[in-house]
């Protein structure tokens, strides 16, 4: 009998409805591949309103309470793979990298491989060990979903001291993004603490009682009034898990491509929603901090990468052939 890790809840919401059991829990919960989750629901690891499911078939219906039981992971080997990876700078201390949307950082169940830290291995070979294996020389994160830079620690010294940066907030980390509506205020911010969901434990939301200090900084580059569309510069304070894509939703302005957090796809164009793909619609475009070993102030900045300033482009065209 293998030990269980943690144990997810989900509540089938009226969108939902009508998905397979395994669509849905891989949709709701994007760490694990589809395939990966069919094999837990096949093993017994699912239960849809306390009664077990081993069909990934079944349907599921609006009110379901889908419980997730996910296992101890089993030891595996993570291995190099030649994945391309755009390197911007690196020295014996770290390296600074571009993250494609759709590549996850790090393995977990069902994603052995075709990971950042993959890709990592094979074109910087020497990793951070702090993390584990599994986290060589991942020191912060960004979703699958969205792109843009991130450091690199290349040594466990690195990883230390930038951890300590990230952790006291002094590094710089800017954002674009492209969001629902027309955001009325030019320049603004959002302070609301951020917390676990309670019926969805792999989501976030403001959350007054239980939730940590969060701080969001936002203005407003352009306003596409025909698409309803905004476009955003953000700067965040603090690094909590799904931060933006949180605060930006609880105040009626999700990310485009974020259905996890609001985006409704049936109202925008289909050209604008082909191009996103997969991708939210949010960029890591600039990041500074101060070097582990030489002290001095570093920062980079990237421009818009695909899909992202592709869609942008779309949005500019649509919006000005619109009467």
């Amino acid at each position: 009998m293998k030990k269980i890790a943690e144990v997810l809840e989900f509540e089938v919401s009226g969108e939902s409805p009508g998905m397979r059991l395994d669509q849905y829990l891989s949709h709701s919960y994007r760490e694990f591949s589809r395939t990966y989750i069919k094999r837990l629901i096949e093993e017994g690891f699912v239960f849809v309103n306390s009664r077990e499911v081993r069909k990934p078939s079944y349907r599921v219906k609006k009110g379901d309470r889908v419980v997730l039981h996910i296992p101890e992971p089993e030891p595996v080997t993570i291995e190099p793979e030649n994945i391309p990876l755009q390197i911007l700078y690196q020295d014996e201390e770290i390296a600074v990298i571009v993250k494609p949307c759709g590549l996850v950082v790090h393995p977990s169940p069902g994603h052995t491989s075709g990971t950042l830290v993959n890709a990592l291995l094979y074109h910087l070979g020497n990793l951070s060990s702090e993390g584990g294996l599994e986290r060589a020389g991942i020191v912060h994160r960004l979703d699958k979903e969205t792109s843009g830079l991130m450091v690199v620690a290349k040594t466990d010294r690195a990883h230390r001291e930038l951890t300590n940066q990230f952790a006291r907030r002094q590094t710089l980390k800017l954002y674009r993004a492209l969001v629902s509506g027309m955001v009325e205020r030019d320049h603004f911010k959002i302070d609301a603490p951020i917390g676990r969901h309670p019926v969805d434990r792999k989501k976030f939301t403001v959350h007054g009682v239980a939730g940590r200090y969060a701080r969001t900084e936002a203005l407003v580059l352009e306003r596409f009034e025909k698409i309803g569309v905004s476009l955003l510069k953000l700067r965040i304070y603090t690094g909590r898990t799904h931060q933006i894509r949180v605060h930006l939703s609880s105040i009626g302005h999700p990310v485009l491509g974020d259905g996890t957090y609001g985006f409704k796809k049936r109202t925008y164009p289909r050209e604008i929603i082909d191009l996103m793909g997969e991708c939210n619609m949010l960029v890591a475009y600039r990041l500074g901090f101060r070097h582990p070993a030489k002290e001095q102030w570093l920062e980079f900045e990237i421009d818009d990468p695909e899909p992202f300033s592709t869609v942008l482009a779309k949005i500019r065209e649509l919006n000005s052939s619109l009467r």
